[in-house]
């Protein structure tokens, strides 16, 4: 039996990086890669918690949006954003990960804590 091509799949802002096979789900292989994107429904197109956002240039390298996908987003399949749940691999890809208002804010303030050293020292 010939063995599945894997494809690399990165979440941004993390950076983290998983491979996965054609037809995982971004949730799926988010969760391999260690990267937390939330859900209540198990994966159904229910809850609406997973979003993410594919570039457009990528957008080959992820299945085409079912029905189910396309009643639930409409207008924001345009920009890009697809339920982790139902967007499978189909291609390297790269997936920006909304992050948690909270932790945005907490990584912001050290970066700007960063570049102050930074600074000094110069």
């Amino acid at each position: 039996m010939k063995p599945q091509k894997r494809y690399k799949v990165t979440f941004l802002p993390e950076g983290k990086q998983t491979e996965a096979a054609k037809g995982l789900s971004l949730l799926e292989a988010a969760r391999r890669a260690g990267v937390k994107i939330a859900t209540r429904c198990g994966g159904k197109a229910g809850c609406l918690m997973c979003k993410v956002q594919v570039d457009a240039q990528e957008a080959g390298a992820v299945k085409p949006p079912g029905d189910a996908e396309r009643r639930k987003l409409g207008s924001q399949l345009d920009e890009g954003v697809r339920l982790a749940c139902q967007a499978e691999v189909w291609g390297d890809v790269r997936v920006i990960v909304p992050e948690d208002p909270l932790k945005a804010a907490v990584r912001r303030r050290l970066e700007e804590a960063r570049r102050e050293r930074e600074d000094e020292l110069w």
